[in-house]
């Protein structure tokens, strides 16, 4: 009973098994897979950046009508233990000087 079990599990793993030459897949087992990533790429992930680009130019233009904050000295803030080794030592290398506030307030 058990090799009349074995026979029919080996018959249908045989069956089963992709049929191939002893060769690499071929092109025409998998044909057709470039063209579900060009139309995935050409439908979604193009529109999708399009959308994010949108949504961060409408977020900059939102909050581009707000002023600054006011100035608030607060001794944790800007602190200057050394002074910076360029310009006249209190901005920093990339300083703003519409959004960067100096230890003393916001310039000009």
């Amino acid at each position: 009973m058990s090799a009349l079990i074995s026979q029919v599990i080996r018959r249908q793993i045989a069956l089963s098994a992709p049929r191939s030459s002893g060769t690499a897949a071929t092109a025409g087992e998998h044909s057709g897979g470039h063209k579900v990533w060009k139309r995935l790429s050409f439908f979604v992930a193009f529109p999708a950046i399009g959308l994010c680009m949108l949504n961060a130019y409408l977020a900059h233009q939102e909050h581009a009508h707000h002023g600054r904050p006011p100035f608030v000295k607060y001794d944790y803030l800007a602190r200057r233990e050394k002074r910076f080794p360029w310009g006249d030592g209190t901005k920093s290398l990339f300083h703003n000087p519409h959004t960067n506030a100096l230890p003393g307030g916001y310039e000009a």
